[in-house]
């Protein structure tokens, strides 16, 4: 028995030791690896963190201190007692203190560190687990050294404050040396503040590497920038083409590493000393060209010199580009360049154009046979390079003069513009021809070409004074360009633009409007040819206006409406005709539209006016709005003579009442056969009014039960009252059409439910739920519409629309206005028990079925699977049972 329990001791223990630790890990107490080495004076922090503990998100720390052996008290996070004798003043002045940077991470921080704080530092964390596992304190080792670190700048006073000019190259130097006792590396960095802060120049880190400061790195690529190390300890850094963002004060910053026992390099001081103060001069540099604004007739030379000075001294080159430039406000990017002369005095190639260096200051530019496109803007670029002292050159300061404008005057020949109507309109659709000619033309070349552009005014009376609008114009290769007042006309064939000789232009309208009269003019153009074989405009010569007018007198149009048949009733046939009569209108054509002007109460039409049938200029009869399908047939809009129409309308309904116009327009044959519309009429109005006493309908809504449950039936009734004549039942029918607004208020658009027309037909609108509609006739003067397993989406305001119809004594069948019921508003609400019953029922069924067989399945699993005989003699009462019963 006692080796079985030493191997099963031996199996939990390695089944402890090699399964456990993956599984169940314990609280980790960390702190760096020593030893710590810090320089005395120095603030020292030590971390220390805390992992896989059970509790509260913050912990609390504790540390102590031994130099030795023995442990003293420095501070802790929970306890403001736990400070020993020995460390209270300096906790309590602040020296000593620790600083939390997460629930489970401190630091302790020692201000001004001694040789007497070497020693060993134990960082402790109190239990908060549920079991006791892994390490609740760590220890490390700090070594205090003294400080070796001396950093000194150049000793030559003059290196305190350096004036510079831009472009020239400077050296700083500084001193940097450590007698440490332990193997530390030094990190050197040169430093620029030009405003509140330090920037990083470059630096030598303690691994050796260069690495250049924030907007240095190009700098440092081309040389610019370096730091070399010299004898004594010595770093220099040396700037070369310096620039106005190098004056500031430069100063060396000098920190010394310390590579840790885990390999990771520490910071355990730094220094700095300030070296110089550095100004940095800028070049005065100033460019002018010595000629103001002047002008330069076609075929001249053109003379300019670009003028520079300087207050640089010593060894410079300058460099002049001359530019030119359509606009005074264009940038160097959009100029154009004409001539350069780079800093080794070398000139860019040319034909017509010459750069020349006239003295050491002076540069000429002399422009050959200058024409119109000559004209603009002229400036002149300076740049001033002073050499460098690996042999090349930098540039240090760049001018822009001042433009000068260039007017070349073009050589223009002389010539005279006369424009007359070869055809002038009498009437309105006539033809109008203009022509304009070119005369007494003088000094013309073979490089001159002429191209016209034509103009209408609008002939206004009195003193107001009208706008001229482009019709056409012609660029130098005689590309006709259209205005938008002509372009549509163009385009149709209307307006015809030709050129009949080489000195003759012409403008032909095809059918004169009254929009065309006005004034014309046109403007002839000269263009000559220039050394780049385009083309520019050099002259415009204007013509004096021709005025194309006719005499006019203004349109009008008569209509008279007369009624045809002066008495008659619903049933019978309304007729009237309309008379036309214009003048000043040629060969006019009329087209005719009869409207009718509805009382307000009818409600298909509330807005008035309908129109109803149109005959166009051409007889096309048309219906307009008349969309009675039973009557598709019952308007007539006939022609009878040239300036006579005749309307007729059959079988006349109460509801045709009204007043009823013919509104004609006359049309006058337009241009390229098409017709124009010259005036529109409006006839007298011919009144349609059934004078009759029939009887006054009623209608109303009734339901016994407006408050229904889910699934039940609702019964609703429209019921229809008569006032005044009485009618017989086979004299009477009805339209019947049911709505719903789904809302407490009628604020929502009604719902179709249902119609019967008179002849019994019923219509049902779509539906998406499960109830059902039906609509019958129950008497002559009810309708009843029933809701068949009614839902929620059933409620609202329910309604009927009724329009009768009667039997007049002739025999037709009149329709009356329609008459809306008072709305009633339906509930449906829902039948709680009825709802849960049949589910509770399921429910209790299932669970009852569910028990039942879990009893069988016990049962059985116990009689016949479970059971185990057991043979055994019987025992007395008063006896031990037997020892086999253990």
């Amino acid at each position: 028995m006692g080796v079985f329990q030493d191997q099963l001791q031996k199996l939990s223990e390695k089944y402890k030791k090699h399964y456990l630790p993956s599984f169940c890990r314990g609280r980790i107490v960390r702190v760096p690896k020593g030893p710590l080495i810090r320089v005395v004076g120095t603030e020292v922090a030590i971390p220390c963190s805390v992992s896989d503990y059970d509790g509260p998100s913050e912990q609390n720390f504790d540390w102590e201190f031994a130099r030795e052996t023995d442990f003293v008290r420095i501070v802790s996070t929970w306890d403001s007692t736990f400070t020993s004798e020995e460390y209270q003043k300096r906790v309590g002045h602040g020296d000593i203190k620790l600083r939390r940077s997460s629930n489970d991470a401190v630091e302790l921080v020692i201000k001004n560190i001694q040789p007497t704080d070497q020693g060993k530092y134990k960082c402790s964390t109190p239990s908060t687990d549920a079991t006791v596992q892994g390490n609740y304190d760590a220890e490390v080792q700090v070594k205090v050294i003294s400080d070796g670190l001396l950093v000194s700048g150049s000793k030559a006073r003059s290196s305190t404050s350096l004036k510079l000019s831009e472009g020239d190259s400077f050296k700083l130097r500084c001193s940097a040396i450590t007698t440490s006792p332990e193997h530390t590396h030094l990190h050197v960095t040169w430093q620029i503040k030009s405003g509140l802060s330090w920037q990083d120049i470059l630096s030598l880190t303690h691994e050796g590497k260069f690495q250049p400061g924030p907007g240095y790195e190009e700098r440092y690529r081309n040389g610019d920038i370096r730091l070399d190390t010299g004898v004594n300890d010595t770093y220099r850094l040396s700037v070369s083409q310096a620039s106005s963002v190098d004056a500031g004060v430069y100063r060396c910053l000098v920190s010394e590493w310390v590579r840790g026992a885990d390999s990771s390099w520490q910071k355990i001081q730094e220094k700095s000393v300030e070296i110089a103060s550095v100004s940095i001069q800028r070049t005065v540099l100033d460019v002018l060209i010595s000629t103001s604004n002047l002008s330069v007739t076609e075929r001249d030379s053109l003379d300019l010199t670009c003028n520079i000075t300087t207050d640089r001294s010593g060894i410079f080159q300058a460099e002049v580009t001359w530019y030119f430039s359509g606009s005074p406000d264009d940038t160097l990017s959009d100029a154009q360049v004409l001539l350069s002369m780079d800093h080794d005095s070398v000139v860019s190639d040319s034909t017509l154009i010459s750069l020349s260096h006239v003295d050491r200051n002076s540069y000429r530019l002399l422009v050959r046979d200058v024409g119109v496109e000559d004209s603009g803007y002229y400036f002149c670029q300076a740049a001033v390079w002073v050499p460098l002292h690996n042999g090349s050159w930098h540039k240090v300061v760049e001018r822009t003069s001042a433009p000068v404008s260039v007017v070349v005057t073009a050589l223009e020949p002389d010539y005279e513009v006369f424009l007359n109507a070869s055809k002038t309109p009498k009437f309105s659709d006539d033809p109008t021809e203009l022509e304009c000619r070119i005369t007494n033309a003088q000094d013309t070349e073979a490089n001159i070409r002429f191209t016209v552009s034509w103009y209408y005014k609008e002939h206004l009376l009195g003193d107001d004074v009208a706008t001229e609008e482009l019709l056409a114009t012609m660029d130098a290769d005689w590309t006709l360009l259209l205005g938008d007042r002509s372009r549509e006309r163009t385009q149709n064939g209307e307006i015809i633009f030709s050129k009949k000789a080489a000195d003759t232009f012409s403008l032909r309208i095809q059918w004169t409007s009254e929009s065309d009269r006005g004034d014309y003019f046109c403007v002839i153009s000269a263009w000559s040819r220039h050394r780049n074989n385009s083309w520019v405009k050099s002259k415009d010569v204007t013509s004096a206006p021709v005025s194309i007018l006719w005499a006019t007198q203004d349109y009008t149009l008569t209509v008279e409406a007369v009624k045809l048949k002066p008495f008659f009733v619903a049933g019978h046939t309304f007729e009237m005709t309309c008379k036309v009569s214009s003048k000043n209108i040629k060969t006019p054509r009329y087209s005719v539209l009869i409207t009718a002007e509805k009382p307000l109460t009818d409600q298909s039409n509330p807005n008035g006016t309908t129109r109803i049938i149109s005959l166009n200029q051409d007889s096309v009869v048309r219906l307009e709005d008349w969309t009675d399908q039973t009557r598709v047939d019952g308007v007539v809009l006939e022609k009878v003579q040239e300036n006579e129409f005749r309307y007729r309308m059959y079988q006349t309904q109460i509801s045709d009442a009204g007043l009823y116009r013919c509104v004609v327009t006359a049309w006058s044959p337009g241009g390229g056969g098409m017709w124009r519309e010259a005036v529109n009429g409006l006839s007298n109005p011919i009144q349609i009014d059934f004078q009759t006493s029939g009887p006054v309908f009623n209608v109303s809504v009734h339901s016994d039960n407006l408050t229904i449950y889910q699934g039940e039936l609702a019964d609703l009734l429209c019921i229809i009252t008569t006032d005044g004549m009485a009618l017989e039942p086979d004299d009477m029918s009805f339209d019947v059409s049911w709505f719903a607004v789904r809302s407490f208020a009628l604020d929502r658009e009604p719902v179709l439910l249902a119609t019967v027309d008179r002849r019994g037909i019923v219509t049902q609108s779509r539906r998406n739920g499960s109830s059902d509609l039906s609509l019958e006739r129950i008497s002559p003067l009810e309708f009843r519409l029933r809701v068949h397993g009614c839902e929620d989406h059933d409620f609202g305001n329910h309604y009927c629309v009724v329009t009768p119809w009667v039997r007049s004594a002739t025999g037709v069948w009149q329709r009356e206005p329609a008459v809306k019921a008072k709305p009633v508003f339906l509930s449906v609400k829902m039948d709680v028990l009825n709802a849960f019953k049949y589910p509770l029922l399921i429910g209790i069924g299932l669970a009852t079925v569910i028990g039942l067989l879990s009893c069988l399945i016990g049962y059985c699993s116990s009689r016949w699977c479970c059971k185990k005989e057991v043979q055994e003699t019987r025992r007395e009462r008063r006896r031990l049972m037997s020892m086999e019963m253990d």
